[in-house]
């Protein structure tokens, strides 16, 4: 516990930042469903909230690091070794989305279009690889930089990797509410939904650990990951049972690695601790 206690006020400023940032710029999408109207919504602006946990990250690992401390994230930033796991991280979930059509077809006969898979309903109009940077910048590196570069190590500090992923899961979460009021998905989802979101964010939270200790600390990987996971399940060819097949898919993955890897590190080498 002594470690947990020396990482309590970097980890207390950090998250207090990621959801003050976050919630401070998503302010104009969400004010409307608190009777507050008409507020300048700039292009992008819900990536823009993105952004959060990784300015969170920059600006708490200034105050207590210093430049060593920022040199030593961005470094993580653009780790790509071992490269099996830079690979595993852009192809696994377009693979588990191939494999759920293929369920689904099984089940159903629904014909698999996988040329789909490289669309996206949110935006119609990106390339697919518009879409990944987009997703990379906003989404993989906005959010991974705070939750698996900044926190996890300071977690994992005074917790195995499974109490850590836990509880980064629960701030994780806590860092999604404005989108309950105003994203269509979220508005939508009802208390059910809202369960098995929360538990799916468990299961990539425990994936990311395992990327993230596996890679032995690449923030790159991570936010690859965390952006084609993404795209996957908004692909154009994605309905709603092949949504749910590719959600089964990756608990199962998730559990798998938990018994194979075993809660203390979710790695074969340590856990990375700050």
């Amino acid at each position: 516990m002594k470690k947990w206690s020396a990482t309590t006020s970097p980890l207390i400023v950090y998250f207090t930042l990621a959801y003050s940032i976050s919630w401070i710029i998503w302010f104009p999408l969400y004010s409307p469903a608190l009777g507050i109207k008409n507020l300048p919504v700039l292009p992008f602006h819900h990536g823009l909230g993105g952004l959060g946990p990784m300015l969170a990250a920059l600006i708490t690992t200034w105050i207590y690091d210093g430049r060593k401390g920022l040199q030593l994230l961005v470094r993580q930033m653009l780790k790509v070794r071992p490269i099996l796991f830079v690979l595993i991280a852009l192809l696994s979930p377009f693979m588990l989305a191939a494999m759920a059509a293929g369920i689904n077809f099984l089940l159903s006969a629904q014909t698999i279009q996988l040329a789909g898979l490289f669309r996206t309903r949110e935006f119609p109009e990106f390339s697919f690889l518009t879409f990944l940077l987009y997703n990379l910048v906003f989404f993989g590196f906005g959010e991974e930089v705070g939750w698996r570069g900044f926190a996890l190590p300071r977690l994992q500090a005074g917790n195995n990797a499974l109490w850590a992923s836990i509880i980064l899961t629960i701030c994780w979460a806590v860092w999604h509410w404005p989108l309950f009021l105003y994203r269509p998905g979220f508005v939508q989802m009802g208390i059910a939904g809202t369960f098995g979101w929360i538990f799916s964010l468990l299961t990539g939270s425990v994936l990311l650990t395992w990327l993230y200790n596996s890679s032995r600390a690449s923030i790159l990987v991570c936010a690859i990951f965390h952006s084609t996971v993404d795209i996957a399940f908004l692909a154009d060819f994605a309905d709603q049972q092949i949504i749910n097949y590719m959600g089964m898919l990756i608990t199962i993955w998730g559990i798998g690695t938990i018994l194979i890897f075993k809660p203390r590190h979710l790695s074969y080498v340590e856990r990375t601790i700050r």
